[in-house]
C-alpha cells in the first residue's frame, strides 16, 4: 500500500483514522468513556482533511446529526458508551426502517466489568433487537480495519451498521498500519423520499415487511462477507 506507514495507536484512534481513511465526512458523538477520544481525534486530525465532527448536545442529537448526514448520501460516524446508546434509541430504530443512502457507522464502546458506568449493557443485543449488523474488534489494528469494513458495507447495502467496542479494544495500543485519509464523500444534494423518510404509520408498517423480507439476504451477506483477520 502506497502512503502508508505502522504507528503504536489506542484502539479508539485506530477506529477514527479508519474513518478519516474511508472518506467519513460527519462525525458527531457525546463523550462517555471509554469511546470519547473517537471524536476528539476526528476533531484534532479530520479538520485538515475537511471533515465535520462535532460534540452533540446528547447521544439521541448526535445519532440524528450523522444519520441525517447519511440520509444525504454522505459518509458518517455517531459515537457514544453503551449506556448512551438507550438516549438514542429512538432514531436507532427507526434507522433500519428507512436505511440510508450514505455508509453509516454506529459505534457503541461497552464497559465489560464496569470500569468507569453503571452497568454492564450489551449492545449487541440492542442491534439484534433493531435490525442492525453488529462487528466486533479485538485489537486496534481489527478496529480500524472493521470501521472501513462497516462504512463500505452500510454503503453497499443500504443500512446502517453498528460496531460493537469495548474498554479492553479502545484503550489498548498496538501497531496499527494507517494510510493516507480519503477525501470526506459529503452528499451533493438530498433526494425526497417521503414513503421512505417521513414514518408514518402505512410507511412504517411497509418498510418493516420490507425490512423483514430483507433480513434473508443481509444474514447470507453477513455469513459471505470477507472479515480481515
Amino acid at each position: 500500500m502506497s502512503n502508508c506507514t505502522i504507528r503504536l495507536m489506542l484502539g479508539n484512534h485506530a477506529i477514527a483514522h479508519g474513518a478519516l481513511e474511508t472518506g467519513v465526512a460527519v462525525a458527531a458523538g457525546y463523550p462517555g468513556t471509554p469511546s470519547s477520544e473517537i471524536i476528539e481525534y476526528l476533531i484534532d486530525y479530520g479538520r485538515e482533511f475537511g471533515v465535520y465532527a462535532e460534540w452533540s448536545s446528547n447521544e439521541k442529537v448526535a445519532y440524528e446529526v450523522a444519520y441525517g448526514a447519511a440520509l444525504a448520501g454522505a459518509r458518517s460516524m455517531v459515537t457514544m458508551k453503551h449506556v448512551g446508546l438507550n438516549v438514542a434509541m429512538d432514531p436507532l430504530m427507526s434507522s433500519a426502517y428507512t436505511g440510508v443512502r450514505g455508509g453509516f457507522v454506529i459505534v457503541t464502546a461497552d464497559d465489560p466489568n464496569m470500569w468507569s458506568s453503571q452497568n454492564e449493557q450489551d449492545n449487541r443485543w440492542v442491534g439484534l433487537h433493531a435490525y442492525i449488523p453488529v462487528l466486533e474488534p479485538y485489537d486496534p489494528q481489527s478496529a480500524k480495519d472493521y470501521t472501513k469494513l462497516a462504512i463500505e458495507f452500510s454503503e453497499k447495502y443500504g443500512h446502517p451498521v453498528m460496531m460493537r467496542t469495548v474498554t479492553r479494544v479502545s484503550h489498548v495500543r498496538g501497531p496499527v498500519t494507517i494510510c493516507t485519509p480519503e477525501v470526506p464523500k459529503y452528499s451533493r444534494e438530498y433526494v425526497k423520499d417521503p414513503r421512505r423518510h417521513a414514518l408514518i404509520p402505512a410507511n412504517a408498517r411497509a418498510l418493516k415487511e420490507e425490512l423483514l423480507r430483507g433480513g434473508v439476504t443481509l444474514s447470507w451477506v453477513l455469513r459471505n462477507y470477507h472479515i480481515p483477520t
